[in-house]
């Protein structure tokens, strides 16, 4: 309905009103008629300004806030906080609050599709390169260099089998994380001695960081034994990865050192290499998949790229934390807890 229509409707009314008031004690329809068109004109023009001014005011608001969210603004600079029951005032804090929801959602979509297209981009790249290696590798061999240069044919084999390797990695690897974020993974809770866990996984990786030349130190007492909850298997995963991942991005002659600090109801479990260190900004970012930073962290020295990922992954499937905290130059430490293990 138009809103002058609106007016007139309620002036008449109320005109009208006033003027049957007015004949039921004069009995006069001159004073009638003259009653009746004055207050109508004096209503007609009262509401008019009234009414337009304050839903004007109110509708303005509103077309603020929608104005506001398209040109990204915070809404706490285009309005200020009223205290009112009335209607028009509650349906502008429902918009306010629609707004606020709707730019947090339009906010989430953009993360949300600047990591899609990322992760995208970085799963093409680690899964062409091992590919566009084989295929080359299978190209010279069939050109005949199986026949020309028996030992050559030797050696590209070899790294046609090592880029398979790497695929496989980056395969099982994707696998384990897609099961670990929907839950497809059952946990098996168990108690365990840490220390002896450590200590199998610096065994396994001892010939590793020989041929890296770097010295693995477990700080920890002699026959000690400190029992935890968790499920072995993973924790030995991500024991693996982080030592690995030492190792990797260490500097040839330098130490990895694993330690064990007791909290009140967990451990808190240390590996700290001397290496280049990441770059603080880059930080929030290293447990991201395919996350990689450039000098140390890059594609060169090998692996799927995903490793800090499943950490992560594993550690919150524990109800745990993991952490980090690195300068550049002097080398890199990530932390983990675990809950002590009490009669389970």
């Amino acid at each position: 309905m138009n809103f002058r229509l609106l007016v007139f409707y309620i002036a008449l009314v109320i005109s009208l009103a006033i003027a049957l008031v007015s004949m039921y004690y004069e009995r006069s329809w001159n004073h009638f008629f003259i009653l009746f068109s004055v207050s109508f004109v004096v209503a007609f023009i009262i509401l008019n300004n009234v009414l337009h001014q304050y839903i004007n005011n109110r509708i303005s608001n509103i077309y603020k806030l929608i104005r506001s969210l398209k040109l990204g603004k915070d809404m706490k600079e285009v309005l200020a906080e009223h205290a009112s029951d009335d209607p028009i005032k509650g349906a502008e804090q429902e918009v306010r609050d629609w707004a606020k929801q709707k730019s947090t959602e339009i906010d989430q979509l953009k993360a949300q599709e600047k990591f899609r297209r990322e992760f995208l981009s970085n799963i093409s790249h680690e899964f062409k390169t091992p590919l566009f290696a084989i295929q080359g590798y299978i190209e010279t061999l069939q050109d005949g260099m199986i026949a020309d240069d028996p030992d050559m044919a030797l050696i590209f084999l070899d790294k046609a089998a090592k880029n398979i390797d790497r695929l496989t990695y980056l395969i099982n690897d994707l696998d384990e994380i897609s099961k670990l974020e929907s839950g497809k993974i059952s946990l098996n809770i168990q108690k365990f001695d840490i220390v002896e866990l450590i200590n199998e996984t610096i065994e396994h990786l001892i010939d590793k960081a020989n041929r890296h030349n770097i010295k693995i130190v477990f700080n920890t007492k002699p026959n000690q034994a400190i029992q935890v909850k968790g499920d072995r298997l993973k924790i030995q995963q991500v024991l693996v990865n982080l030592i690995d991942n030492s190792l990797k991005y260490g500097k040839h002659g330098g130490k990895t050192t694993v330690s064990i600090f007791p909290l009140l109801d967990q451990i808190l479990i240390e590996v700290t290499d001397n290496g280049y260190g990441i770059e603080e900004k880059n930080l929030p970012r290293v447990f991201e998949r395919f996350f990689r930073t450039d000098k140390s962290r890059s594609r060169d020295i090998g692996g799927s790229g995903l490793g800090l990922s499943i950490v992560k992954h594993i550690l919150e499937a524990h109800q745990q934390t993991v952490n980090v905290r690195s300068t550049e130059g002097i080398g890199t430490t990530f932390g983990f807890t675990l809950s002590k293990s009490k009669n389970i």
